[in-house]
C-alpha cells in the first residue's frame, strides 16, 4: 500500500509539474524581426564595415597631430675610427646615441581637411548602406511571416471542407442505405473526400516549408518547436485607398537609405577630386629634433656617461617647403581619374532614384491590382456560398446528381483559396508602400 501511495504522489506531482510548465512561446512579427535585425550575418557584415570607415575617419583627423619618434643606438668600432674631436686613431671604442624628432604638416593644398571630409562622407554612406541591409532583412521576414498566416488560412478553408464533406458523406451513406441515393453517389463523395484530404495534406507540408524558410532567415539552430503568433489581421474595406506612387516617392526619395547612401558617396567624390587637385599644391612643413650621445675608448678618457649626454646635447627646428615641379603627368592623370568617380557616382545616384520610382510605382500598381482582386474574390465567394447552399440543400433532397455537387463544392474551395491569397497578397504590398513611405512594418 506504500508503495502505491509513494507511486500516486510522485505521478501527481509530475503531473502538475507538466501541466503548470509554460507552453512554448509563439514569435510575433516583431520578434522575428528584433531577432533577425540582431543574428543575420550579412547584417554583422554591414556593421563591421561600417565600423572600418569609422576607424579610417578617425584616423584621417589624427594625421592633423605631430608625428613623434625616438632612437637609441649603440654602435662599436674596432681599428682605425674616428674620434670625437675628428682625429682618426688606431683604438677600440663604443658609443651610444639617443634622438627624438617630431614632425607636423602645416599645408598641403588642403589635401588633410578634405581627406577627413571624405572619411566622414564614407563613413555615412556606409552607415546607410547598414540601415538598407535592416530593411531588406525586415521585409523578407514580413513576406515570409505572411507567407505562413496565409498557408495557415488556407489549411482552415481544407480543414472545414473536410468536415462539411464528412457530414455529407454521412447523410449520403444514410440516405444509400434506405435505398433513396444510389450508391454512386457516396463513391463520388468519397472520392472528393480523398482529394480533399490529399489537398490538406499539400498545404500543411506548404506550411512546414514556410517555417522552415522563416526559421532559416532567423537563423535559428533549432526550430522544431518553432511557431508563430496569429496577429488579429487589419480589415480590409472596398473603399481602402492607397497613396499614389508619386507622393510615396518624393517622401522616400528623401528618407530611403540606398538613395542617403548615394548622395554621400557622390558627396565623397567630389572631396577626391580636391585632394587630387591639392597634390599639385606646395607643401609646407615643421620639424624639431634633440640629440646627444657618449662616446667612450679604452685610451682616452672624454668624461663620464652623465656628463657627456649634457655636453653633447644638440637641438634643432626647421620648416620644409616642398613644391611639385613635374609628376610624370601623375596629377594630371589623377584629376582626370578622380573626375570620372564623380561622373559616375553622378549616374549611380541618378539611377538609385530611378530604381527607387520603380520599385515604388510597381508596388501601387500590385497592391491596386491585389485590392482589386480582393474585391471581385469576395464577391465571387459571396455568391458561391449562396449558389453552393442552394445546391447542397437539392442534392440532400435527391434532385442534384454528385458530380454537379462536387463542382461546386470544388469551385467554392477555389473561390475562397483565392481570396485568402488576395487578401495576404494586398496586406503585403500595402506594407510595403507604407514601409516606402517611413512606416515600420507591423501586424
Amino acid at each position: 500500500m506504500k508503495r502505491i501511495f509513494y507511486i500516486l504522489i510522485l505521478t501527481a506531482v509530475f503531473t502538475a509539474a507538466f501541466t503548470t510548465a509554460p507552453a512554448q512561446e509563439k514569435w510575433t512579427l516583431e520578434q522575428c524581426i528584433d531577432y533577425a535585425l540582431e543574428n543575420n550575418i550579412m547584417i554583422k557584415q554591414y556593421l563591421l564595415n561600417s565600423t572600418y570607415r569609422e576607424n579610417l575617419h578617425e584616423q584621417s583627423k589624427n594625421n592633423r597631430l605631430p608625428g613623434v619618434s625616438a632612437n637609441v643606438n649603440q654602435g662599436f668600432n674596432f681599428g682605425r675610427s674616428i674620434n670625437p674631436d675628428n682625429t682618426y686613431e688606431n683604438i677600440n671604442s663604443a658609443s651610444t646615441g639617443a634622438s627624438a624628432n617630431a614632425n607636423v604638416l602645416i599645408w598641403q593644398g588642403g589635401t588633410v581637411n578634405n581627406t577627413i571630409k571624405q572619411r566622414e562622407f564614407e563613413l555615412k554612406a556606409s552607415l546607410e548602406d547598414f540601415q538598407k541591409a535592416k530593411d531588406d532583412v525586415t521585409l523578407n521576414i514580413a513576406s515570409a511571416y505572411l507567407e505562413i498566416l496565409f498557408a495557415k488560412e488556407l489549411i482552415k478553408v481544407s480543414e472545414s471542407q473536410i468536415e462539411q464533406t464528412r457530414l455529407q458523406l454521412e447523410r449520403t451513406s444514410a440516405l444509400a442505405d434506405a435505398g433513396r441515393v444510389a450508391r454512386g453517389a457516396l463513391l463520388e463523395l468519397e472520392a472528393l473526400l480523398a482529394r480533399e484530404e490529399l489537398n490538406l495534406v499539400n498545404r500543411e507540408n506548404t506550411l512546414q516549408i514556410a517555417y522552415l524558410n522563416l526559421a532559416q532567415m532567423l537563423e535559428l539552430d533549432d526550430y522544431s518547436n518553432f511557431e508563430i503568433a496569429v496577429p488579429e489581421m487589419p480589415e480590409i474595406k472596398s473603399q481602402s485607398s492607397l497613396a499614389s506612387s508619386a507622393v510615396v516617392f518624393d517622401r522616400a526619395v528623401q528618407n530611403r537609405p540606398e538613395i542617403r547612401s548615394a548622395a554621400h558617396q557622390l558627396s565623397a567624390a567630389k572631396m577626391q577630386v580636391k585632394i587630387a587637385e591639392g597634390a599639385r599644391m606646395p607643401t609646407l612643413s615643421a620639424s624639431a629634433a634633440v640629440y646627444t650621445d657618449y662616446y667612450n675608448s679604452n685610451q682616452v678618457d672624454f668624461g663620464n656617461f652623465s656628463d657627456q649626454f649634457n655636453d653633447n646635447l644638440r637641438e634643432s627646428v626647421g620648416l620644409n617647403l616642398s613644391i611639385p615641379v613635374f609628376s610624370r603627368f601623375n596629377n594630371r592623370t589623377n584629376i582626370a581619374n578622380a573626375k570620372l568617380q564623380l561622373q559616375g557616382q553622378e549616374l549611380e545616384l541618378e539611377a538609385a532614384k530611378k530604381e527607387l520610382r520603380r520599385q515604388i510605382e510597381q508596388a501601387h500598381v500590385n497592391a491596386l491590382a491585389a485590392m482589386k482582386r480582393f474585391t471581385a474574390n469576395r464577391t465571387a465567394v459571396e455568391s458561391m456560398v449562396e449558389s453552393f447552399r442552394y445546391v447542397e440543400e437539392k442534392y440532400s433532397a435527391g434532385r442534384v446528381s454528385p458530380v454537379e455537387y462536387n463542382d461546386a463544392k470544388t469551385n467554392l474551395g477555389i473561390a475562397e483559396s483565392d481570396l485568402i491569397q488576395a487578401k495576404y497578397e494586398f496586406i503585403f504590398r500595402s506594407k510595403i508602400l507604407d514601409f516606402y513611405n517611413g512606416i515600420p512594418i507591423s501586424l
